[in-house]
């Protein structure tokens, strides 16, 4: 059995991390620095995406040379930014679980995959997950459905279930077809209800039980 999980505001919170090297980002610019709130706002469909919203944010508009250069230092700094960056209660034990129960546990993230494999090497989970798919892994990032399906064809055959914590995440799991828990205290924007999701959980403990009922889910209808 396979089951994929999204990173940021699933697995970890990291926005604090994010919102340090984004203000960095923009002092270099000469730009006002963000909030805590706007910048979490702000966090879901890859960096390019970020760094655009904090321009606008901040100068109104996004310029092409200034968001490279933007994207460039964000990325920089960001890789290397760990300090704040904590799992989430009983994330660590509930992966020790379900990998010890035999699932397949693959990462696919908008993040892009050398942040990602930085920030899992700083939490002792290099060899956690048998697939990893990042924001630059393919020309495209979710909610097109091709990077849950590349960690998918990585991980091998068998019921599928896909873990995340955002609207992104629920749309990415629709277009893929797969059974979508949702994580509620993560990075959502909307409420509970007005995301699509099959289950939905705020205690980590609860994930397998959660994970074996729609895995059973998946392999009947495939």
């Amino acid at each position: 059995m396979n089951l994929v999980f999204d990173l940021d505001g699933t697995l970890i919170d990291s926005a604090p991390d994010i919102h340090a090297a984004a203000n960095a980002a923009l002092a270099a610019e000469g730009l006002p620095p963000v909030t805590a709130d706007q910048s979490r706002g702000f966090i879901g469909n890859g960096s390019a995406v970020y760094i655009a919203r904090l321009e606008q944010a901040t100068a109104g508009q996004s310029e092409p040379a200034r968001h490279a250069r933007m994207l460039a230092r964000f990325l920089e700094i960001y890789e290397m930014s760990h300090d704040r960056t904590r799992p989430y209660p009983d994330v660590p034990e509930t992966l020790a679980v379900l990998r010890g129960a035999g699932w397949r546990l693959g990462l696919c993230t908008n993040k892009p995959v050398a942040p990602a494999r930085a920030v899992l090497a700083h939490l002792g989970w290099e060899g956690v997950f048998d697939a990893v798919v990042g924001g630059d892994s393919l020309p495209v990032i979710k909610p097109d459905p091709a990077p849950l399906r590349a960690v998918i064809e990585r991980l091998g055959p068998g019921p599928v279930v896909y873990v995340g914590d955002s609207e992104v995440d629920a749309a990415t799991a629709r277009a893929a077809t797969v059974p979508f828990a949702l994580f509620t205290p993560g990075y959502r924007k909307s409420p509970v209800e007005a995301i699509p999701h099959d289950r939905a959980f705020d205690r980590y403990p609860d994930l397998p039980s959660i994970a074996e009922t729609l895995a059973g889910l998946a392999g009947a209808v495939r």
